[in-house]
């Protein structure tokens, strides 16, 4: 009971303290960057201690970095984005000087079983701001079950003051220029970092990271804004090849630590040495980091502010990193829902998702991307959906059944035409159920390339909705964005450089 009631009272002060320093909002004007920051970085190093009920944020380190790369007309991010925010006041004048959204792996942490259950982890988070001229009253803040910004944990911060660690930026990676469009406060600077290359792959990371860079260029809207980006290589060498894979058994010493099966998920590839990768960032400018892992394995992961990872060698890598970098860099949300997940309740029903691509169609009379709906579409759109998923499970149960009777008879030591003759039985079965799917497409063809409302999205089959029938955060059968998400990671371009 004394712990409930000493977090209620320290959200109280902290709640009033954030009214105390907001007061003088309403009558503040656009913020001057050089009179409250100077050219470099501040990075915030945080702990955060959570299961599903609590959580607990302390200070780690305060570090001044390098070149602030972000642009100084957009202090104050515009955009509802991100399970959490950060406010930065300026303690001196009581204004409002920065403030953007952001998530973390504690946040996804806290949806999963193990959290429902009680179990508390530990994770590091690291947000980067402009370096301050005067003290700072720090404000994190996380989003209640009704996606409202709560204060969650505030602290001083005097940039002059002895703790803040000044020391030299890690400058051991070789790093290559890939792309150079301009000055960084004007550009979106995105850095490519190593992982699991060795000394001897320093040719094939180089390579992958102009690969990759093309793949980028290759996809709309980036492919018309190419101009707006600054792209550079970091290549520092892992021990090892490749990554994790705990349910392989499979252990590799690399740069990151970067690991398969996050949160129970086989394909979920994250890393948890944030500090590290942030100090091996920062040798570059960078408002958007990818890490690059040498291994041909599916998989990959993306949070948003924060980084994006995936595999390079992958028939679907490509796919995988744009799709993720939707995630890390505009904040999209996944539009699929028939893949295991580990979350529970992710999105709370009743509540309007925060990510521009998905909604709960709570107001029918507007809809998160009503500008953008097709004209004389209807609301929800029909496009076959339940003789869609019924196929595509019948599809997924065929597959499930030729493993299992193949598997049966390897182990009897059936002969190869046996087992030629059981693929066969199965694959003409997966042919008429395909052919049935693209029948029901036929029949809603009308639907195919408009923006519409289609239920089916953020995991759920039913409750959720996402723009379009196909999507590049639907499926990796889709070769491009749908609208509203090209329309939303314009926006965040244009954020980045100004318009």
């Amino acid at each position: 009971m004394r712990n409930i009631r000493d977090s209620a009272m320290k959200l109280l002060q902290i709640a009033l303290l954030v009214a105390m320093f907001s007061r003088p909002l309403l009558s503040q004007g656009k913020i001057s960057y050089d009179d409250y920051f100077t050219g470099d970085a501040m990075r915030i190093d945080l702990y955060i201690v959570a299961d599903a009920k609590e959580e607990i944020i302390t200070l780690d380190r305060v570090h001044r970095e390098g070149r602030w790369p972000g642009n100084p007309e957009n202090l104050i991010e515009p955009l509802n984005y991100g399970r959490y925010g950060i406010k930065v006041y300026d303690i001196a004048s009581n204004v409002l000087i920065c403030s953007h959204g952001f998530d973390a792996m504690v946040g996804e942490y806290r949806t999963t079983t193990p959290a429902l259950n009680g179990t508390k982890r530990t994770f590091e988070r690291s947000v980067r701001i402009p370096f301050a001229k005067r003290p700072i009253l720090l404000v994190i803040e996380e989003r209640d079950k009704q996606n409202v910004l709560r204060p969650l944990h505030s602290v001083t911060v005097d940039p002059a003051g002895v703790s803040v660690v000044k020391e030299t930026v890690i400058s051991e990676g070789t790093v290559v220029e890939v792309l150079k469009s301009g000055e960084s406060r004007r550009k979106v600077d995105l850095a490519f970092l190593s992982e699991g290359y060795t000394r001897g792959d320093s040719a094939k990371f180089i390579a992958d990271v102009h690969r990759f860079t093309d793949l980028l260029f290759g996809v709309e809207p980036y492919k018309s804004r190419k101009g707006s980006f600054n792209v550079v290589g970091v290549f520092h060498p892992s021990a090892e090849d490749g990554m994790d894979e705990p349910r392989q058994g499979v252990f590799k010493k690399t740069l990151f630590n970067s690991s398969f099966n996050t949160f129970g998920v086989d394909r979920y590839l994250l890393t948890e040495e944030n500090k590290l990768l942030r100090e091996i960032a920062a040798q570059v400018p960078y408002d958007a980091l990818v890490i690059l892992v040498n291994s041909k394995r599916y998989g990959g992961g993306g949070i948003y502010h924060d980084y994006c990872i995936s595999t390079v060698d992958n028939t679907l890598s490509g796919k995988v990193f744009v799709h993720e970098f939707g995630h890390s860099f505009a904040g999209l949300g996944d539009e699929y829902y028939t893949s295991d997940v580990a979350y529970n309740d992710l999105y709370p029903k009743g509540v309007e998702p925060l990510e521009p691509n998905i909604t709960a169609l709570l107001d029918t009379a507007r809809i998160k991307w009503g500008a953008l709906l097709s004209p004389g579409i209807d609301v929800p759109t029909n496009h076959g959906k339940g003789q869609l998923d019924s196929l595509q499970e019948e599809r997924r149960k065929n597959g499930g059944e030729m493993r299992k009777v193949t598997e049966s008879a390897r182990r009897t030591k059936a002969s190869d035409s046996d087992l030629k003759a059981i693929g066969h039985k199965y694959r003409e079965k997966e042919k008429e159920i395909d052919r049935r799917i693209e029948a029901v497409r036929a029949r809603y063809a009308h639907v195919k390339g408009k923006v519409g409302v289609f239920e089916g999205a953020g995991y759920s089959s039913k409750g959720l909705y996402r723009p379009m029938v196909e999507c590049l955060m639907f499926s990796n059968s889709g070769e491009e964005f749908c609208r509203v998400c090209r329309n939303a990671i314009e926006t965040m371009i244009d954020l980045h450089c100004g318009k």
